[in-house]
């Protein structure tokens, strides 16, 4: 089974992190991802940028909205995602407990099975 690992943190504070301590932050990350990267369960990661560079696409009453800014209204924001090829959930959380225990921005983590899907079928 495929899962987003989705990450969540307040912005402030990640973003008000020093040069060095984002590269440490990335460093200690990075060694947590390259355990799974080796035994070729990591798949595509990415660290978003702020929020102040997002567009929302709404659609209220048929219209259709752009607005600039992320639509979601929380304490913490989306700042990325793993994906990750599991055998079970157990997997996964595990993983994502690694990943809090080197990440000193707090947070949360949002473990969610991918369905694949084509033109024509959804595969879970």
């Amino acid at each position: 089974m495929l899962y987003a690992i989705l990450c969540y943190a307040s912005e402030d504070v990640v973003c008000a992190w020093s040069k060095e301590q984002d590269e440490k932050v990335m460093a200690d990350l990075a060694v947590v991802q390259e355990k799974y990267a080796r035994a070729g369960k990591l798949g595509p990661v990415a660290r978003l940028l702020p929020t102040t560079a997002a567009t929302t696409l709404k659609r209220a009453k048929g219209e259709q909205v752009v607005i600039d800014g992320p639509f979601a209204e929380t304490k913490e924001q989306f700042l990325g995602f793993y994906t990750l090829e599991c055998d079970h959930l157990d997997e996964a959380i595990e993983f994502a407990r690694e990943l809090s225990a080197v990440n000193p921005s707090g947070g949360s983590y949002e473990i969610r099975p991918v369905g694949r899907f084509n033109r024509t079928n959804i595969v879970a």
